[in-house]
Parts: C-alpha cells; sequence; structure tokens
C-alpha cells in the first residue's frame, strides 16, 4: 500500500525511515510546509514528494501520517476525513476537549479510521505489564507508578505553545494507566514547581509535576513528570498487586543508579524517546498499515485520546487550584 506523510521534523523523519522499511508499505508520498526538507528526506528514504497537503491526499494513498507542528492537527484530520483517507496522527488531535470532540464528529461523519500515536501501548515491556495486570498474575492492584523525565528541557520557544506539561508530556502517562488497567480515573490531585528555566513560568507552565490519580475501583496511580533528569531519559511503569509487581522500562538503559553500589542498570542511558521507543513506533506503524488495510481495529481511537486529555486536564486545573478535581469537572 501507499502511505502519505505530513511532517519531517524530528519524529517525522524517524517515521519516514520507519515506513519506508516496512514490508506493508511500497511506496512513501511526502509533504512539509518546509519543502526544502520534505525533499531531502523522501531522496534519503526513497519516497515521493509532493508539493502540498492537497496533492498528497491525491496520490492514491491507503492511510496518511501526521507528524506535522500540534497547531495544525486538527485542520490536517478533517481534510484526510474529507478525503476519505484513514488517519494516523501523532497526539494531541487538537489543543483542548471541545476541539477533539468538533475533529472526531466530522471523522466519524465521513466514516474513516483514526488511529491516535501513542507508541508505549507498543512497547514489549508496556504490553508484558498490561498482560500481566489484565490476566489478574498480580491480584488486585494497589499501586501505579509512572515517570516520565527528559533529560533537557526543549527550545523556550516550544512551551507557549505545548499545553503545558500534563497535556503534553504526561498525557502518556494518563493513557498507560487506563490501558493497562482497564479502568477510569475519576480524580486527580496534582501540583508542580519550576526549578529551571524562567521561561516555563512566564508560560505559566512548571517543569517538574506529580499527580496523583484515583481509579474508579480504589487504584492509586501516582505519575511524575520533569524536563530536568541529569541522569538520562527515564520512562517506567511499576504496577504493585496483592500477589506480585512488574516493571516496564527497567534494562540495563534505564537512568537509574544503585546508592549501594550495585552494577545493574550498567548504561549508558537512553537520551531520548527516539531511541527508547525506536521499536515501538515501528510496531505502531506496522499496526497503523492494518488499520489503514482495514484488517484491524484502531488500537488507540480518539475516544481514547480523549479520555487522557480529559485526565491532563483536571492535572492541570488540580495544580493551579490546589485541589483536587473530579474528571467530571472537566468533562462538559
Amino acid at each position: 500500500m501507499r502511505i502519505g506523510l505530513i511532517g519531517v521534523g524530528r519524529i517525522g523523519s524517524l517515521h519516514a525511515q520507519t515506513l519506508a522499511a516496512l514490508p506493508a508499505v511500497d511506496g512513501v508520498v511526502i509533504t512539509d510546509a518546509d519543502t526544502a526538507r520534505a525533499r531531502a528526506v523522501a531522496t534519503d528514504t526513497g519516497a515521493e514528494f509532493a508539493g502540498s497537503v492537497e496533492e498528497l491526499l491525491g496520490a492514491g494513498i491507503a492511510g496518511v501520517v501526521i507528524a506535522a507542528p500540534t497547531s495544525a492537527h486538527a485542520e490536517l484530520v478533517r481534510a484526510a476525513a474529507a478525503a476519505g483517507v484513514a488517519v494516523f496522527c501523532e497526539k494531541p488531535i487538537a489543543s483542548d476537549v471541545a476541539g477533539t470532540r468538533a475533529v472526531l464528529a466530522d471523522v466519524a461523519a465521513a466514516g474513516i479510521a483514526l488511529h491516535v500515536g501513542f507508541q508505549r501501548r507498543f512497547d514489549v515491556g508496556f504490553v508484558a505489564v498490561r498482560d500481566a495486570v489484565l490476566a489478574g498474575k498480580l491480584g488486585w492492584l494497589h499501586t501505579l507508578r509512572s515517570c516520565t523525565s527528559d533529560p533537557a528541557p526543549p527550545h523556550a520557544d516550544y512551551i507557549p505553545n505545548s499545553g503545558g506539561i500534563f497535556r503534553d508530556c504526561a498525557v502518556h502517562d494518563f493513557d498507560v494507566v487506563r490501558w493497562t488497567t482497564g479502568r477510569e480515573v475519576v480524580e486527580v490531585y496534582a501540583t508542580g514547581a519550576n526549578r529551571g528555566e524562567a521561561f516555563f513560568g512566564a508560560a505559566g507552565d512548571v517543569d517538574t509535576a506529580a499527580a496523583l490519580l484515583t481509579l474508579d475501583d480504589g487504584t492509586l496511580a501516582v505519575c511524575t513528570a520533569t524536563r530536568y533528569n541529569g541522569a538520562g531519559y527515564d520512562v517506567r511503569l511499576e504496577a504493585c498487586g496483592s500477589e506480585g509487581m512488574l516493571t516496564a522500562g527497567l534494562d540495563d538503559s534505564s537512568a537509574l543508579r544503585s546508592a549501594e553500589g550495585a552494577p545493574w542498570p550498567a548504561g549508558p542511558a537512553h537520551d531520548g524517546f527516539m531511541s527508547r521507543f525506536a521499536a515501538a513506533y515501528r510496531a505502531e506503524l506496522a499496526a497503523f498499515c492494518e488499520v489503514a488495510a482495514g484488517t484491524r481495529p484502531s488500537p488507540c481511537t480518539g475516544e481514547e485520546a480523549v479520555a487522557a486529555l480529559l485526565v491532563a486536564e483536571a492535572a492541570d486545573l488540580s495544580r493551579r487550584e490546589n485541589r483536587p478535581v473530579r474528571i467530571t469537572e472537566v468533562d462538559q
């Protein structure tokens, strides 16, 4: 099949390489607002260049991967839906819940498949933890601990339009807590701090945050995020139950060191999400090809993306007002 790719920045360039190597894909068509970059990536990967989104959507593609800047996602999803093309969209679909639901209404009216990019669902460790939890191998869960720790902050220009640390960063943790447990979050109590660059506070954001989630069965989940993890890139999920526990993201490249001098993990630590989740991104796009072919349902629907975004909205409100927030408060 032929797959389109809109946007060839950092993650888009990785997707171009991944798509070109997938057995199910016999042609990739690339476009970007930066035409020189798009042409260069197309040449490097053996893909076709399209001069516009309209040209790409009319190029006989079965699906399109949207990796353009966040502000363009909603418009591009709508354009693909109008063209009758299956869509993979990096999160978020839109900047807020109302905007996301408006896009999803257009997607439903068009009858196309939509797969939202939450790549942890395709990481072998996270899959193993979910399988163990849902099979009851850990007994009943009492605690989950999820972390997203970046080794260095993004550029200052990124932060004002990022949506904040809960929507931009910790939303992956919120999604994976729901996905792993099969439960819904009912309440959030969150806080945050600024110890690094002043541009976070200037944008009304924080560089480090923590959220305590209460699930509908009483399970507690603690999610932390920071932009300043000097040990390296650290993404883990710990599921603790009455009969055992299991951790995803614990390997020789984990950004952890023992105070007792234990030799493991030996390192070096992961330096970012692209290396840490390279295999997951491949599995994710392979799954999208099946979605585009109509042989499997979306493994992460727009409705699931809304559910994670609602937790992020509640966390942001909780941090700002210093109080617990029920999900029903932000689900209007």
